[in-house]
């Protein structure tokens, strides 16, 4: 996972509805599709640019693929943005 993969994932108004349908709980992908106006095809190309991102993470469970949630990524962004943060606030003490 790079932040350049993240950001590009996060770009997208239909992956960011995405992870809101996920942040309560996992959903199977037909779920996740019926919830948008678009190919079924569409919605793996986005779940697969957040795959790559690793923002979900995938289950198999016999005839179904389950996404969920990976919020260690968001997590790992959210401190970065705290440490960038930090160091501006130390620059404005001086």
């Amino acid at each position: 996972m790079t932040f350049a993969d993240t950001f590009k994932a996060l770009s997208h108004p239909v992956r960011r509805e995405i992870l809101n349908l996920l942040k309560n709980s996992r959903m199977s992908a037909g779920e996740i599709a019926g919830q948008f106006e678009m190919t079924a095809a569409t919605i793996s190309h986005h779940l697969s640019i957040l795959k790559k991102a690793e923002l979900i993470m995938e289950t198999r469970e016999k005839n179904y693929i389950y996404y969920d949630l990976n919020a260690s990524v968001l997590e790992e962004i959210m401190v970065w943005f705290a440490d960038l943060r930090g160091s501006n606030d130390e620059k404005n003490k001086c």
